[in-house]
C-alpha cells in the first residue's frame, strides 16, 4: 500500500539539503542534492514505519499546511 507524506526540505549553510516529515516526529534525513535528499527520505520514512509497526504504534499527527507569517521587522 502507498502512503503519501509531505517533506520539508530546507538547505543548510553548509549546502547539504535537510529534510524533515512533520507527520512523523523525529525523522529526518540529508543529503548533498535534492534527488539524494528524497532518496534518503523514503528509506528514513520506511524504517520510521517499521519500527511503529513493530511497536504497534501509529503517527500522532497529521499534517496541515505551511502558511506565511508577515512581521515588520
Amino acid at each position: 500500500m502507498e502512503k503519501k507524506f509531505h517533506v520539508v526540505v530546507e538547505k543548510g549553510l553548509d549546502g547539504y539539503f535537510i529534510g524533515e516529515v512533520p507527520e512523523l516526529p523525529g525523522c529526518y534525513s540529508q543529503g548533498k542534492t535534492l534527488k539524494e535528499l528524497l532518496g534518503n527520505m523514503k528509506e528514513a520514512i520506511g524504517l520510521y514505519l517499521e519500527t511503529m509497526q513493530d511497536l504497534k504504534k501509529k503517527p500522532e499527527t497529521k499534517f496541515v499546511g505551511v502558511k506565511e507569517v508577515v512581521v515588520n521587522a
